[in-house]
C-alpha cells in the first residue's frame, strides 16, 4: 500500500475515533440518566429503553473498535 492510501486510512481512523468518543459520551449520559432515575422507573418502560440504548451504544462502540483495528491491519 502506498503512502497516500495509508494517509487516507489514517484520516478515516481519526474520524472513526471521533465518532467513538461522541458515542461514548452519549452512552455515558444515558447511563447516568438510568442510574439517577427512581428505582420504580428503572424497572419500567423508560428504564428498559435507557438500558437498551446503553447496550446498543456499547455494541456500536465495539463495532467501531473493530473497524479501526481492521483499518490499521489493512495499512500493513
Amino acid at each position: 500500500m502506498n503512502k497516500a492510501r495509508r494517509k487516507e486510512i489514517d484520516s478515516v481512523i481519526a474520524t472513526l475515533e471521533e465518532a467513538k468518543e461522541r458515542l461514548e459520551s452519549i452512552r455515558d449520559d444515558e447511563q447516568e440518566y438510568y442510574d439517577t432515575m427512581p428505582e420504580n422507573f428503572q424497572y419500567g418502560e423508560k428504564g428498559e429503553a435507557a438500558e437498551e440504548a446503553v447496550s446498543n451504544l456499547d455494541y456500536a462502540i465495539d463495532q467501531i473498535d473493530e473497524a479501526i483495528d481492521n483499518a490499521e491491519q489493512a495499512k500493513g
